[in-house]
């Protein structure tokens, strides 16, 4: 992996910058939409490619691996083949949907067993098989296998998970550098850094993470309840500590203030389920802030969803209609809420590198931060 760092900002840790895969080519900062089981929810692939063009997605290595199977992923040639997408994908490990099922797994130095939510069938993944996982899954960016801690964590748990996390992580890169790849490309594993809100433990991760010279470095264990200045206290000081000429990943982050508060701190890629999520419950996020369309407010307002045109659906539909399908459930709705929290994700992203370019980034993420705090 090819990571070319164009552009820092005079005033703040943010960068532009790019990285290379045999898929293609992703400009950072970067939000990268989640694809739970195959699928961007409630969005066509050609409304990905030709709408929202996103460079990379994300699958997910848990809800894959039990439907539809690796098995059935192998046959089809890959993740790629299976959902007819030809941009770079990005496969987290499953240690955050075993983190979520506190009551139904167990954790031990081998690995975890969990029981499906589906099923309730038992499952057990240990470093070396969420590695094979994903090579069998085929996405372009793997993830190391981690145990990502709740907030609030003790100290003593929240060191020995870390420490637990980096003996998984020298299993998970010696598997990686065994076995095969499983396809006719290129896979780039990232370790994760854990160490909850503790700044020690933090930089200890910081560091064992670093000097494993992965291609790429990931941040976990935060957005998982705790207060935002927490986040990016512990952001800042593991960003200070991670290569400068590697990309950086905070999982699983977070609102828009939440995306650009961290690219001010020198974080390159984010996922985060809100954006679809939250416009299945009628929230739209805007450059002026926060609406719920689902609020009688809307019922004859005629004017585009966004006047600014961050994707087709802005302009095509009135805030009148889009309430209207919400109040009569009609699944359209949910899609061009869907499509437009999306567009806006992207177009947040690539405003924001574009004023690391110019060299303006820090006082438009001041102005930008105080407007989407709104409450429309």
């Amino acid at each position: 992996m090819k990571f070319n760092l164009i552009q820092k900002d005079p005033s703040s840790s943010a960068r532009a910058a790019s990285l290379s895969t045999d898929h293609g080519n992703i400009e950072t900062p970067i939000f990268m939409p989640v694809g739970t089981a195959a699928t961007v929810k409630g969005v066509h692939q050609r409304e990905l490619k030709q709408d929202i063009k996103p460079d990379i997605i994300l699958g997910n290595t848990y809800h894959l691996y039990l439907r539809p199977g690796t098995e059935i992923l192998q046959q089809a040639g890959g993740l790629h083949r299976f959902m007819n997408w030809s941009s770079p994908i990005l496969t987290d490990s499953g240690g955050y949907q075993v983190y979520s099922l506190s009551d139904n797994r167990k954790i031990k130095e081998e690995g975890v067993t969990f029981k499906s939510h589906i099923d309730g069938s038992k499952h057990f993944f240990s470093p070396e098989s969420a590695v094979e996982i994903q090579r069998k899954i085929g996405g372009d960016i793997i993830m190391a296998f981690d145990e990502c801690t709740p907030y609030p964590c003790d100290y003593g748990y929240a060191k020995d998970s870390m420490h637990m996390t980096h003996r998984w992580l020298d299993r998970c890169l010696d598997h990686h550098q065994k076995t095969p790849f499983e396809y006719d490309y290129r896979q780039f594993l990232f370790p994760i850094v854990q160490g909850s809100v503790y700044k020690d433990l933090r930089q200890q991760s910081a560091d064992y993470i670093a000097s494993k010279d992965a291609p790429g470095n990931a941040i976990g264990g935060l957005s998982v309840g705790e207060p935002a200045p927490e986040m990016y206290a512990m952001t800042e000081v593991v960003c200070e500590r991670l290569p400068e000429d590697k990309p950086r990943y905070l999982m699983g982050v977070g609102t828009p203030i939440n995306i650009l508060e961290n690219i001010a701190l020198g974080v390159d890629m984010f996922d985060c389920v809100m954006p679809t999520r939250n416009a299945r419950n009628g929230m739209l996020f805007t450059a002026e802030g926060t609406l719920n369309i689902k609020n009688k407010k809307w019922e004859n307002d005629f004017s585009p969803i966004d006047s600014a045109n961050y994707c087709y659906a802005d302009t095509d539909y009135s805030k009148a209609y889009l309430r209207h399908l919400f109040t009569v459930n009609e699944m359209l709705g949910k899609q061009i809420a869907t499509l437009h929290n999306l567009s806006f994700y992207l177009w947040l992203v690539r405003e924001a590198r574009k004023h690391i370019l110019v060299g303006d980034f820090t006082q438009w993420k001041n102005q930008m931060c105080r407007q989407m705090d709104n409450r429309l």
